[in-house]
């Protein structure tokens, strides 16, 4: 019996996990340096959440999203597609950590908002190649694109919150 080589084995998820998982802890350490100052300091709308469901919501859907790209990568007769949905991972995963040095790490939630908004376009995007590639690995997204949406009009919100007057 010979064993299949490829995409679906347990070292691209293990990479696939490393790496969002990474890029959460780095998204966390620059967080964490404006949590107790600077962002305790902003006014935040009703809807804010406390810090705490932050960092079990993000590991999740971290973890979702590498499962869905090792779906998404992995998918056995996919017509194309992959090259686009990999590139497009990357891209959206630069993003996320982007969004968090600009918003925590450069202290600017107006330009974190230009950020969010191409992470969502990121995203969206991702989740349809991803959903074309295989059905789970869209699904997986999905939680993702509603928990961008939330975050992208929290830092709506607080931007608008803490315009000079």
């Amino acid at each position: 019996m010979t064993r299949r080589r490829g995409s679906r084995g347990l070292l691209p998820l293990a990479l696939l996990l490393a790496a969002t998982l990474a890029t959460g802890w780095l998204g966390g350490r620059v967080t964490m340096t404006a949590i107790g100052g600077w962002y305790a300091g902003l006014d935040k709308p009703g809807f804010t959440p406390p810090n705490w469901v932050f960092a079990p919501v993000w590991t999740t859907l971290y973890v979702a999203m590498a499962v869905a790209a090792w779906l998404a990568l992995g998918a056995r007769g996919a017509r194309g597609g992959q090259d686009g949905a990999r590139i497009l991972f990357w891209v959206q995963l630069a993003l996320n950590l982007a969004w968090a040095c600009v918003f925590f790490g450069a202290r600017d939630p107006g330009w974190a908002f230009a950020t969010i908004l191409v992470l969502d376009a990121a995203v969206a995007a991702t989740t349809l190649l991803f959903w074309r590639l295989d059905r789970r690995a869209g699904l997986l997204f999905l939680p993702y694109c509603a928990w961008i949406a939330y975050a992208t009009a929290l830092n709506l919100a607080v931007w608008r919150a803490n315009l000079p007057a």
